[in-house]
């Protein structure tokens, strides 16, 4: 055999590998992960289970339609409280809910949702990207078999409806209020009866007088809700200054993503989490403007000075307590505090000072 014909039929090999091993790259990069999302909220809940479906679609998108995510919303699954567990298990391997929902079963998960007179959105969002608060949360949720990422924000939630207007810390004695997350322990130290009910029962316990007053969301979410057709008097904020949901994902099945599916994915909740944001403040706006002209007698209130006084005291003993009886929670709590001081500082003399001035006629 000459040197030309071995040159030849070693090139012809090599091509033959090289093919194969292209089109074995091909197939690999071609392969489509189908993967399952469980989410708190009813079918077609606005803003909320829009944040679902924009990450599902996005995912679906920058992957070539190698990332394929189902949705079971809370009226297929039956269970809107059992998002951490299903997903936990593998049973689902992604959530769209909130963090504070899982306080009864890891405490320490209810400081990534939203805390009283705690940071805004904007503030928040930079502790968990730029503050630490990212690695905080995970190292909560990680020995559970979970990871957890913001999965869009409602931005600055009302204090609720109420029945009957609240003048003092009396009327708080006893009042039965649908209000979950660490929320809810201040509104129990201040002599209220707190609850979780799951947003499809709300409205009847309302009706009915199983609750006497509730919080949901803001005006996007609860126009739709007829809340302000029940209570009259719309409280203004102070324990949800910044709600983030979450999207939960399983562990080990994120695990078994190849890396370029798990930046889509992490890219897929940014970007959904950013988009739900925009959305809700927009939302609000518009749906506050079509409430007061269906419902001119809304009674906008904000809690009297003795309430306010007493909530801060009480979520201040509350989050001494919690610092006080678990290390990691401390240093959640410690977290916070530091870097809701350093944002503030610029907060107050920015954003603040301009809304003190500006002129929105």
């Amino acid at each position: 055999m000459t040197l030309n014909n071995k040159v030849t039929q070693l090139l012809k090999a090599v091509s033959v590998v090289a093919i194969a091993l292209v089109s074995f790259s091909v197939n690999a990069d071609d392969k489509v992960y189908r993967l399952t999302l469980a989410e708190t909220w009813n079918a077609n809940t606005p803003i909320l289970g829009d944040a679902s479906k924009n990450m599902a679609k996005l995912a679906n998108e920058m992957s070539n339609g190698r990332l394929q995510i189902r949705i079971d919303s809370a009226n297929k699954h039956k269970s809107p409280f059992g998002v951490f567990d299903m997903v936990r298990s593998g049973q689902y391997d992604l959530g769209h809910s909130s963090s504070y929902y899982w306080k009864g079963k890891v405490p320490n998960t209810l400081y990534f949702s939203s805390m009283p007179f705690g940071m805004m959105s904007t503030e928040q969002y930079a502790w968990f990207y730029r503050g630490g608060g990212m690695e905080l949360m995970q190292e909560v949720y990680s020995p559970f078999n979970l990871l957890s990422f913001p999965g869009g924000n409602s931005d600055i939630q009302m204090g609720g409806w109420f029945k009957k207007e609240i003048n003092s810390l009396e009327d708080l004695k006893g009042l039965k209020m649908r209000i979950p997350g660490f929320a809810g322990e201040v509104f129990a130290r201040v002599g209220a009866s707190p609850t979780n009910i799951a947003p499809g029962e709300m409205y009847t316990a309302l009706e009915r007088g199983t609750i006497d007053a509730l919080e949901w969301v803001g005006p996007a979410f609860d126009l739709r809700m007829g809340f302000q057709n029940i209570a009259p008097f719309y409280y203004t904020a102070w324990h949800e200054p910044g709600s983030e949901t979450q999207f939960l994902v399983n562990k080990k099945k994120w695990e078994s993503l190849p890396a370029d599916l798990r930046a889509i994915l992490e890219t897929a909740f940014r970007v959904a989490a950013f988009d739900m944001y925009v959305q809700a403040i927009d939302a609000n706006a518009k749906a506050w403007q079509q409430m007061l002209q269906e419902n001119p007698d809304i009674k906008v209130k904000t809690f009297p000075d003795e309430v306010m006084n007493a909530m801060r005291v009480a979520n201040r003993e509350l989050l001494a307590e919690m610092a006080a009886d678990d290390e990691q929670a401390k240093r959640i709590i410690e977290s916070q505090a530091s870097y809701l001081k350093t944002v503030r500082a610029w907060t107050d003399i920015s954003t603040k000072a301009y809304l003190d001035i500006s002129d929105s006629e």
